[in-house]
């Protein structure tokens, strides 16, 4: 007999192959990343790109102008340090000239001179009228001299106090130095102490203006011991000398005052959202130059800003899928195609506009509502829907468009608050929900968040000198609720996109593998045999998909309904036949080829009934590719000899439709399927009939090009009929008979003399 070509792909792989071409197109590919720069771009331009007018010195301005960012108003600050410094008074310090010593040294030069026989009253009276006078010029330079560049007294304050004290320095009368030299030296001892306690007590305070202390002297001394009136009149003459200033301007404190009071004026601030110019209002050259200092002019565009968030959005576009190709998986099922890119991008543009959103309810009142913005669900979801190596990425590039996006007070380019929180929470989602096999783990996952974010936020705001209690309650309240609105969010938004793009989450696999399912509650009931054997080529089927890295929870839940076509016509499948016999016995081959090679295609209606996955829909289908039914081909061939007919069909009229497996998952249930039946009908398998036995199944299949159109390779065949030895082993381990000593010894010689 002729054998065909497998002939043209039908009607559906054709389709399926026109509706894959968008799906791996280049020029697709390059679309989506432009699409992923612009929403970068203008997800961040808002932040880092302010708004220009058209705005003409001293013409009214047609509508209200806000400033963008927060920024420094710097004319009106220097304004405000000019008027804290002007609010500076004076500075006056006190200098410790010690008057009560000068007058001590006047009335001890009296003393000397007066103790001097060889002088007339006449000698001694010109001397008193000269260094009287200047004793006080001497000891305010022997006071200067000591205290010139000290610490204490600034050079400036020293001048000032050599300028007042000569200017103030009293002048006494002429008949007071004739009266000097008739003093005894017991009257001279009583004038002492009387001059030296009265200049002590009027000048134990700041004194400024030595007149007004002047004025006291003759109080003081009248009411002293002093009984003569001469010597009344001597004590209150050199106490006016003796009192001098000792409170002076001190122009280098008031300049240090003032200069500490310029630096203590807080900054005057336009803060981002005040109306910088009204509507209506005349546009000042004061005005002009906040709008220029705020970038809003015009006229001074520039397109420098613009040019770096295009560069920023390509880095993050760039980081995203060059990320995202290095970490693609070897299995078909697992290599980005455009469809994920597309949902990715879905999924950065609903995490970046909820992000808008609660940056659009900041305000004074609610200052950290920025923490309620469910960053994390964007890593959540990338995670499910993907894999963990691009949730990871995405959880980096969210922590820096979150520090962007969230930034209202724009002191800086990222805030670190924001930033490192959206960090702390992203990665936890990550970390949490990588290993979901439950939709109850979105949930434990969003409190996961809750609890780590508010930790986060409480360490931030601790760190804070002196935190607001109020303001903290906030911002933890804030965060923990954005846990949970991110679970709710995940939650409710999963089906949507595992609906609408056809992707098979871990957690949807799982759901599918529930044994309450109506199909395999169907198929239990009804085929229980197939039921069992769609088992054990899971179990098969997982462990030979993960040898090679292809998704080996696909292939055991796609195996459990591989073989689900099979409840239309239980009886007809060998694992479902009891002690009535097979009724193939009593078919024509060629109906029995159709009953049989009809299973694949009902299960894949059945299943697309049902609204499962294209994936397990796939499986179903393709499991037996374009096989040959040998048995039924020969049987056929047999009963035409034996009835002296010919054959009026060919070796394709035996072979299942197809088409061929796709993928790696839909290439190894098939051979698993195949492997199971194969070793089941054996009654004591030994370890070289099953190796025998795959390595059969595989060749086959490998010489019928049913792997063609899937990317298997031989080395990888190797490690699947390897892995699915070990596994059957382990599944038949009671009746598998292992060949004795004997055996062994008679194998090793048959192979060495063969050798």
């Amino acid at each position: 007999m002729s054998r065909k070509s497998n002939g043209p792909p039908s009607n559906q792989l054709t389709l399926s192959r026109a509706a894959a071409g968008w799906k791996n197109s280049a020029a697709m590919r390059w679309l989506l990343l432009l699409l992923f720069v612009f929403l970068f771009y203008f997800s961040i331009s808002p932040r880092l790109v302010p708004e220009t007018y058209d705005i003409t010195l001293n013409a009214k301005s047609d509508k209200d102008i806000k400033a963008p960012r927060q920024e420094l108003d710097e004319k009106a600050t220097l304004q405000a340090q000019e008027e804290a410094a002007d609010k500076v008074g004076l500075i006056y310090s006190i200098v410790a000239l010690r008057n009560e010593g000068l007058i001590n040294e006047i009335f001890t030069r009296i003393e000397q001179l007066n103790l001097d026989d060889q002088l007339t009253d006449t000698d001694k009276v010109e001397i008193f009228r000269r260094v009287i006078p200047e004793r006080v010029k001497q000891y305010v330079d022997t006071f200067l001299s000591a205290n010139r560049g000290s610490e204490t007294y600034s050079a400036g304050l020293l001048a000032e106090m050599e300028r007042v004290v000569l200017e103030q320095r009293y002048q006494i009368p002429e008949e007071t130095f004739y009266k000097l030299p008739r003093l005894t030296p017991e009257q001279l001892f009583e004038m002492r102490s009387v001059g030296r306690e009265v200049v002590r007590k009027l000048t134990s305070e700041s004194l400024s203006e030595a007149e007004t202390a002047r004025t006291k002297v003759a109080e003081l001394v009248n009411a002293s011991s002093l009984s003569q009136k001469t010597e009344r009149e001597i004590v209150q003459e050199l106490a006016r000398l003796a009192i001098l200033p000792n409170k002076f301007y001190d122009k280098k404190a008031t300049e240090d005052a003032k200069v500490e009071a310029k630096q203590n004026t807080p900054p005057v601030l336009i803060k981002q959202g005040d109306i910088v110019v009204k509507a209506g209002q005349v546009i000042t050259e004061n005005i002009y130059e906040k709008l220029d200092s705020l970038g809003l002019l015009q006229e001074r565009k520039t397109y420098l800003p613009q040019l770096g968030v295009l560069l920023f959005s390509i880095i993050f576009t760039l980081a995203l899928y060059g990320y995202g190709e290095l970490t693609t998986g070897a299995s078909a099922a697992q290599k980005r195609n455009n469809v994920h890119w597309v949902m990715l991008l879905l999924i950065f543009a609903l995490n970046m506009l909820f992000m808008h959103l609660v940056a659009l309810a900041h305000n004074e009142q609610w200052p950290f509502i920025g923490y309620l913005a469910p960053v994390a669900m964007g890593s959540m979801m990338v995670t499910l829907l993907l894999d963990l190596h691009l949730g990871l990425v995405s959880s980096f590039l969210f922590t820096l468009l979150a520090s962007i996006i969230l930034n209202v007070e724009q002191e800086h380019i990222f805030d670190f608050h924001y930033g490192f929180v959206a960090a702390v929470v992203s990665f936890t989602a990550v970390l949490a929900i990588h290993r979901a096999s439950q939709r109850s783990s979105i949930l434990k996952a969003g409190i996961m968040v809750s609890l780590f974010g508010s930790v986060a936020v409480l360490a931030l705001m601790l760190i804070d000198p002196e935190p607001n209690r109020t303001q903290l309650l906030q911002g933890v309240s804030f965060m923990f609720a954005s846990g949970l609105v991110t679970a709710v969010l995940v939650i409710g938004l999963m089906p949507f996109f595992e609906v609408t793009f056809g992707i098979l989450s871990a957690l949807k696999l799982v759901e599918l593998a529930n044994p309450n399912h109506p199909l395999l509650r169907k198929l239990l009931t009804e085929t229980p045999g197939t039921y069992h054997h769609s088992l054990m080529v899971g179990n098969l089927s997982e462990a030979a998909a993960e040898s090679v890295g292809a998704n080996g929870l696909l292939c055991r839940v796609g195996s459990f309904y591989h073989d689900v076509g099979k409840t239309k016509r239980p009886l007809y499948f060998i694992e479902n036949q009891n002690a009535a016999g097979n009724p193939h016995d009593k078919l024509d081959p060629k109906v029995s080829a159709s009953i049989i090679i009809a299973h694949a295609r009902d299960g894949a209606d059945m299943l697309r009934a049902h609204k499962l996955p294209k994936h397990i829909r796939d499986i179903a289908e393709q499991h037996h590719g374009t096989t040959f039914l040998k048995y039924f081909y020969h049987k056929a061939v047999k009963q035409a000899q034996d009835q002296g007919l010919n054959s009026e069909w060919t070796e394709d009229d035996y072979r299942y439709p197809g088409p061929k497996a796709q993928s790696k998952e839909a290439a190894i249930v098939g051979i698993a399927d195949c492997v199971e039946a194969a070793v089941r009908s054996l009654n004591h398998p030994k370890v070289e009939q099953i190796e025998e036995i795959i390595g059969k199944i595989i060749k086959d299949r490998l010489d019928d090009n049913q792997f063609n159109e899937c990317d298997l390779t031989l080395r990888e065949l190797d490690k699947i009929a390897e892995t699915l030895k070990e596994t059957v082993i382990g599944m038949f381990h009671s009746r598998i008979e292992y060949p004795d000593d004997k055996e062994l010894k008679k194998m090793k010689e048959a192979k060495e003399n063969k050798g």
